[in-house]
């Protein structure tokens, strides 16, 4: 079972994003965080086996977000999956940089996202 953790500031997203992941029988999605800081709190706590991050949100964004984790040890094995929109390529590849193991641009087919949750976790 591969927990999931989703990220994002829009509610309709967040709660998209568990529909989609809840049809797969091998993933639980363990929290849904507003922006970084809530996803720090919630990934130490519900113990994520991958988080899904938005790069855009406020108070913390999913750049400040993979800096944190790189930097403590609670958080720097998990893996992040970015997900994006189209006009944001340089803060994505920003993002692979500062250690997010893969990404998804908005639009997305469902079957891609499992994909790539699969790829990563190797679940």
């Amino acid at each position: 079972m591969v927990r999931v953790l989703i990220c994002d500031d829009q509610t309709v997203v967040r709660e998209g994003l568990a529909a989609i992941l809840s049809t797969d029988d091998e993933i639980e999605v363990v929290g849904l965080a507003h922006n970084g800081e809530e996803a720090l709190a919630l990934a130490a706590t519900d113990r994520a086996d991958v988080v899904l991050m938005d790069l855009n949100m406020p108070v913390m964004n999913g750049l400040e977000f993979l800096q944190r984790a790189q930097k403590e040890a609670a958080y720097k094995e998990i893996p992040v999956i970015i997900i994006s929109t189209e006009g944001k390529e340089e803060d994505t590849i920003r993002g692979l940089k500062m250690g997010a193991r893969g990404y998804v641009k908005k639009p997305f087919q469902a079957s891609e996202l499992h994909s790539l949750i699969e790829k990563i976790t190797g679940a």
